[in-house]
């Protein structure tokens, strides 16, 4: 603020005092922080009950009377700005002073410290304990209130809130030029290209969905804002960071445009090759460490699933055989099992502005095919161990790709066998790792011989798929993933328009395993039938009886 404007701010707290949001101290420099700390805290939480976006704790004016008598406190510049650093270390969740303004009033110096209010949802605490004003004294937060923050907005939408100040200025220029060049190439065959580029800045950023009533939102920030415009987000965090652990050591912080700092970090990866030698051949198969697209999935679902809230950054951490990633917030909707195995759709998002945006600029996709599809399927056909998650932490997601081989049995047997159902390879790289499978899981393994021993030292079998007649019976017995199914009866129902049940099991039933029986196989149908029309993706237009199967209404 210019002094004009810091002056006629303190005016308006002064006249318009709010006894439990506004704070007046005279205060000097023995004033503690740890009582700043304490007032950061209460300031914090009844902004956010009165729905304010800041409260003010404010020093060089008498609390009484409400007049200037200035202040001594802290009078150097940088001594000042450093008790950022020092609240941010007492707070939890850890966050700061949206600024520190001093204002040289002709009554004396006054320091004018703008407390955020507390997130929704989220309380602000000091050394773990939650203030509140109670009239002009500092109180603990009662359970009422507590619970009324605690409360708010499990569904609001952090990444769609409006940065007021933010204009088209602090958009990237190089970013924005990249967006739109990826937004013809996804939506030219709907759009014509010359309509795409002849939209302004603003319309086209409508267009991604980051502008809400013409006001840039911090999704667009994150997204697309310069490295020097993150300060709209303040206090919020928006960073990544890349960490080189072992014999060498590294680091490197990276901020927005995310669009474009995503592969700068991957590009900070370092990325050997590693070689197998194929069982019985005497040329060897290598293949990078890490596959860009694999990175760049598992990055951008930490971007996109980051409970920006808690003011952490998202880390990248490279060792000697894997990536780890780790971002804020627990996994959001079901279970990662759910979604590898083609199980789940998600339904909701943390961030949906940020999320929506992301899938225009083909980032990622919001039917949960990425983390099967690209993270799993991706590192199965390179041979190499799938995908750990660690959700042991309820406030943290954490992610493990590996970068070697573990068993190579386990390698070789994908070598052989490229048709493997992902059921199949989530177990047998299970048993490489020494984790249990249950027992329906290891009869299909010791069927197929991929695996051997006994309970609990299964291993992967030193002797997969050798001849080609194993390959073949593994290819006429394996399993089908169950959206492969559901697949091949939507696109039926598209074509024909509507089917009887006789009808689609005349369709599945020569794709079914023939290790299963006639019983199993009529299950089988029954489950799959059961799934679409709950899901909403087929509905019958018969009787129970005598069914008639179409498309549902919205699926054509």
């Amino acid at each position: 603020m210019t002094p004009a404007e810091l002056e006629a701010k303190l005016a308006g707290l002064i006249a318009g005092w709010e006894h439990e949001c506004v704070e007046f101290k005279e205060a000097n420099d023995n004033f503690a922080t740890a009582d700043i700390g304490k007032y950061f805290s209460a300031l914090a939480n009844q902004a956010n009950l009165r729905g304010h976006t800041s409260g003010w704790l404010v020093f060089g004016v008498e609390n009484k009377h409400r007049v200037v008598v200035g202040t001594s406190y802290r009078d150097d510049h940088e001594r000042l700005m450093s008790l950022k650093h020092q609240i941010a270390q007492g707070v939890d969740p850890s966050t700061t002073f949206a600024d520190i303004h001093v204002l040289m009033h002709p009554q004396g110096r006054v320091v004018l410290f703008e407390v955020p209010a507390a997130p929704r949802g989220m309380p602000i605490a000091w050394q773990r304990h939650f203030y509140a004003r109670d009239g002009e004294s500092l109180a603990g937060l009662d359970l009422v209130k507590l619970d009324t923050i605690r409360a708010q907005g499990s569904l609001d939408d952090w990444s769609a809130a409006v940065c007021p100040k933010a204009t088209l200025d602090d958009i990237d220029p190089e970013a924005l030029r990249e967006a739109r060049d990826i937004f013809v190439r996804k939506y030219t065959d709907r759009i014509p290209e010359a309509t795409i580029r002849a939209w302004d800045d603003l319309a086209f950023l409508a267009q991604l969905k980051l502008v809400i009533d013409g006001q840039l939102t911090r999704a667009a920030l994150v997204l697309l804002g310069r490295r020097t415009s993150t300060h709209h987000l303040s206090p919020f965090v928006a960073e990544l960071s890349w960490k080189l652990e072992g014999e060498e050591r590294a680091y490197e912080h990276f901020h927005p445009p995310f669009l474009l700092e995503t592969s700068r970090l991957y590009r900070r990866i370092r990325n050997l090759p590693l070689t197998l030698l194929p069982q019985d051949q005497l040329l060897a198969y290598e293949v990078p460490k890490y596959d860009q697209r694999i990175v760049l999935e598992a990055l951008h679902n930490c971007i996109a699933h980051q409970d920006w809230r808690a003011g952490e950054r998202v880390l990248v951490i490279e060792r000697a055989g894997e990536l780890a990633f780790s971002n804020a917030g627990g996994f959001f909707d079901g279970q990662p099992a759910d979604y590898v195995l083609g199980h789940r759709v998600p339904t909701s998002y943390r961030n949906r502005c940020l999320v929506e945006a992301m899938v225009n600029l083909r980032m990622m996709d919001t039917m949960g095919f990425g983390i099967r599809d690209t993270m799993f399927r991706g590192q199965a056909s390179r041979h190499l161990p799938l995908p750990d998650f660690d959700l042991s932490d309820p406030k943290h997601v954490s992610l493990r790709l590996a970068g070697r081989f573990i068993d190579e049995n386990y390698s070789r047997a994908l070598l052989a066998l490229p048709d493997i159902g992902m059921d199949e390879i989530v177990a047998l790289d299970r048993v490489q790792k020494h984790l249990p499978i249950d027992d329906a899981a290891a009869r299909t393994l010791r069927r197929h011989q991929l695996i051997e021993g006994r309970r609990p030292n299964l291993q992967v079998s030193a002797k997969v798929a050798a001849a080609t007649g194993r390959q073949r019976d593994y290819t006429r017995t394996r399993r089908q993933d169950d959206e492969h199914y559901r697949k091949l009866i939507t696109d039926y129902l598209q074509q024909w328009k509507q089917a009887s049940t006789q009808d689609l099991r005349d369709l599945i039933y020569p794709l079914l395993s023939s290790a299963l029986d006639g019983a199993q196989k009529e299950h089988k149908v029954h489950n799959l039938m059961t799934a679409l029309r709950r899901d909403g993706l087929i509905a019958n237009d018969g009787s129970r009886r005598y069914p008639r199967w179409r498309l549902a209404a919205g699926q054509s």
